[in-house]
């Protein structure tokens, strides 16, 4: 593959480093085939032959930059723990044209030097800041329990003082008598069969009412009264 190709390109693959989880991302690279339309290829040396390569091989080049990281340093001067690292620190240096102050305008040059800041590098004033740090982590956590403590009796005795008060408060006033709620009479219902008595009673006043008596005379006769009335 001698041309570019935009590619899905997710964890663990080269030339992409997600900076989400899950993240990926289409980008356009290109495979290891050689070809016209390279402008720069990047190598390196890995075996050298019989012969010297003009320009790579026949002359020595001092290293430019040299190790930052404190153990690094070390390492490669062999150093021990107690030896300042910050004496060994590759530096770099460069002239800079200064002026010099006064009556007379003139530009001198001057050597400065640059080095890299050390990486994990543990000074006496490191050293000091951690331990104030621990310190004052401390110093706040007993703070905080010691106010927890006090806000836990405060809120005790208030809550005993208004349980006390609570408790006057109802001792003190007179207790009211609470009236009876008036009865209301409640509706007879009305008896569904009546009672056994009123029978009676009535069956004995037609027993002692005397029977009508009859007349003695005859029917006739009596019409004819009628009929002279």
């Amino acid at each position: 593959m001698n041309q570019r190709v935009r590619i899905l390109l997710k964890k663990k693959t080269t030339l992409y480093r997600p900076r989400r989880t899950g993240e990926r991302k289409r980008k356009s690279v290109r495979g290891c085939i050689c070809g016209p339309d390279l402008a720069v290829i990047f190598l390196k040396v890995l075996e050298k032959g019989i012969g010297e390569v003009p320009g790579l091989t026949d002359s020595e080049r001092p290293r430019r930059l040299g190790p930052k990281r404190a153990n690094h340093i070390r390492a490669s001067f062999a150093l021990r723990k107690k030896d300042d690292v910050r004496k060994y620190c590759v530096n770099r240096s460069y002239e800079k044209k200064v002026k010099k102050t006064g009556d007379d305008s003139t530009e001198l040059e001057k050597t400065f030097y640059k080095s890299p800041k050390i990486q994990r590098l543990i000074t006496e004033k490191r050293v000091r800041r951690k331990k104030l740090y621990a310190k004052m982590k401390k110093d706040k956590w007993a703070a905080s329990k010691e106010a927890h403590v006090a806000y836990e009796k405060l809120l005790s005795k208030f809550l005993k003082e208004k349980k006390a008060a609570y408790k006057e408060s109802h001792q003190t006033k007179p207790v009211e008598e609470k009236k009876p709620a008036p009865v209301t009479p409640a509706k007879s219902a009305k008896p569904a069969t009546k009672p056994a008595t009123k029978p009676a009673a009535k069956a004995e006043v037609k027993k002692e009412a005397p029977k009508p008596t009859k007349p003695t005379a005859k029917p006739a006769e009596v019409k004819k009264t009628k009929g002279k009335k």
